[in-house]
């Protein structure tokens, strides 16, 4: 039986409890503080309702406040803390993605898909960074334009991935970056045709990546892995015949170690 996504409307659907998750959702690394108005502004609620929410969190103690001004509490850790404690393989990845990075200097990744995001569920990070932001556990990008991404957009059903292109917008992050529909749906037919996926500097420029899909013993899909370098010290030829095969090996390790 497949379990049935709820829609806002749906006689189950808790409105209330998603209108307190989107508050809490709208503090980021660019908004750790913000006032009332401006959580109203970004969770598009009127003031009245942002307020009883961020009220409401605070006094579960999810939410400090300062003058006019409202930011998380180390009690959302708690949250994170419960999905990390219930992958029983995080620890077996961890080790995996740390030695990549030991053997070749590089950061290495884990990501879920979340939505049209992925997210960041463990990293091996290397000494130089790559972007303008820190990417760590946490961080959300876009699906459409990273390999992780485009690896477990693979792994869809042609109806999620349907539905994922008809709400999809793309844009131009680089010059590099793939704006046609139709261009990126082949790219994804082609990830799901070799089993791998590289984004050449199409969300950062100079960051280039190669990433594959990580299963269990059991075929359960626990997300993608993936080797991200700079596109001026690491050509595309090294990418292809060094970081993927050790990629792809850690892997197939994961898969051996988990069944």
């Amino acid at each position: 039986m497949v379990d049935q996504i709820l829609k806002p409307g749906d006689r189950d659907y808790v409105g209330a409890l998603a209108s307190g998750l989107e508050v809490l959702q709208a503090f980021d690394a660019e908004h750790p503080r913000m006032t009332l108005s401006e959580v109203a502004a970004r969770t598009e609620m009127d003031r009245a309702k942002a307020r009883r929410f961020l009220l409401t969190l605070h006094a579960l103690g999810f939410v400090k406040r300062s003058g006019r001004q409202f930011e998380l509490t180390p009690r959302v850790l708690q949250l994170g803390y419960a999905y990390k404690a219930s992958n029983q393989y995080r620890a077996v990845i961890q080790q995996y993605l740390e030695d990549i990075t030991a053997e070749l200097g590089e950061s290495s990744s884990l990501a879920v898909l979340d939505g049209d995001e992925v997210v960041y569920v463990v990293r091996s990070s290397a000494r130089h960074r790559l972007m303008a932001i820190t990417l760590s556990v946490g961080t959300r990008l876009p699906a459409a334009y990273t390999s992780m991404g485009r690896v477990l957009l693979a792994q869809l059903s042609e109806a999620e991935l349907e539905a994922f292109f008809d709400r999809l917008k793309l844009e131009a992050f680089t010059a590099f970056s793939l704006t046609d529909t139709n261009a990126l749906n082949r790219e994804i037919a082609k990830v799901q045709e070799q089993g791998y996926s590289i984004v050449d500097q199409e969300l950062d420029s100079g960051l280039r990546s190669v990433a594959v899909p990580l299963f269990s013993g059991n075929g359960e899909l626990l997300g993608a892995i993936n080797i991200s370098t700079n596109a001026a010290r690491v050509d595309m030829d090294t990418l292809m015949t060094v970081y993927l095969p050790r990629l792809q090996k850690a892997a197939e390790a994961v898969r051996r170690t988990t069944q």
